[in-house]
């Protein structure tokens, strides 16, 4: 089966090009960053969370390949001993006398113990998904709020302006100070986009990377049980023939 180191590697070579490219251009995203702090550092704990669990779900193959490699050198019992959390439907249909390959599936074993294995990594999947479309959520929802803000700076600067005065410098003086105020609004507004938006393509590569392993993880299972799988049943075969 695939080894899902070679996904841990792309993603962590990826993550370090993000990286690099941060810190090159670190002053305008702290600039951005400290437009609201709050929100902003919200989202940013968001993309943690979501990137440790992008690592979770490659690192969760690992017992689970070490667990199939112990049952192929013939330990018996072993599937009950170390029962393992992907391959927990298969442990269960062999039991604790089948060992290495001498174990044979109906199709409709088969076919039940992907499904349930399939299902279970779909489960964790949806995880991470939740994660990339909060991620947008999150950034939409900070530029609504930053808009919002600017539109009623924006009334207040409006209706507070004197234009009986004589003295037009004054007034323009009054109307780029209460202009200030509708500016901070949209620096709200961009840089909860430009995180927002920004973790989520993180996130989503390296959603696609941990999906890959996953596939190459449930193909390779896939292909092993095969082999060992009964396509006639042997009763129903003797009965034929009888």
């Amino acid at each position: 089966m695939s080894n899902p180191k070679h996904t841990l590697f792309w993603m962590t070579l990826f993550l370090g090009v993000v990286m690099v490219v941060g810190a090159l251009i670190h002053k305008p995203l702290i600039e951005a960053f400290m437009a609201n702090w709050v929100f902003n550092l919200l989202i940013v704990c968001v993309l943690i969370v979501g990137i440790a669990l992008t690592y979770r779900q490659v690192f969760v193959l690992f017992p689970e390949l070490k667990w199939i490699a112990q049952f192929r050198t013939g330990h018996a019992g072993l599937s009950v001993v170390q029962e393992p959390r992907l391959l927990k439907p298969l442990a269960r249909q062999l039991g604790e006398d089948a060992k290495r390959d001498r174990f044979t599936l109906s199709t409709l074993s088969l076919r039940t113990v992907l499904d349930g294995i399939h299902s279970r990594m779909d489960e964790q999947r949806e995880i991470t998904r939740y994660f990339i479309s909060l991620l947008v959520f999150l950034g939409l929802l900070g530029t609504f709020w930053g808009l919002l803000g600017t539109i009623n700076s924006v009334g207040q600067v409006i209706t507070g302006l004197d234009m009986s005065q004589e003295d037009f410098g004054k007034v323009f003086a009054e109307l780029q100070q209460g202009l200030l105020t509708p500016l901070q609004g949209m620096g709200t507004a961009f840089s909860s986009s430009l995180l927002g938006l920004g973790g989520s393509l993180i996130l989503g590569f390296l959603d696609i990377q941990a999906g890959h392993a996953q596939n190459r993880f449930y193909d390779g299972l896939e292909e092993w049980l095969t082999g060992v799988t009964n396509l006639v049943d042997r009763v129903d075969t003797e009965k034929d023939l009888s």
